[in-house]
């Protein structure tokens, strides 16, 4: 499975391609699959997003699990402070960052 994360040009939050727009809610994203490269090249150039890439991940049945940890902790805040998660993280009851 392959997601598209990024930041938000205005704010700088950790984005999610969830198939139409970008979400700060990694369980609203979607696998990119074979259109990742088009997908980053149409939102790029649109402006909607800074430094988008393609990441792996799996499905899991609490939504997706990037594989690397470096984009867990985008997905979900810090390690070290579990009161900064990010909130839908915590309300989903999402362990998985380590």
């Amino acid at each position: 499975m392959k997601l598209l994360t990024g930041n938000d040009l205005k704010s700088g939050a950790v984005v999610w391609w969830d198939g139409q727009a970008w979400s700060t809610h990694i369980g609203d994203a979607v696998d990119a699959g074979e259109e990742a490269t088009d997908i980053l090249a149409r939102e790029e150039a649109a402006r909607r997003v800074n430094a988008a890439y393609a990441i792996d991940a799996e499905a899991t049945p609490t939504g997706p699990r990037p594989a690397h940890i470096k984009d867990r902790v985008r997905a979900l805040g810090p390690t070290v402070r579990p009161d900064l998660a990010v909130k839908a993280a915590q309300q989903q009851g999402w362990d998985w960052v380590i």
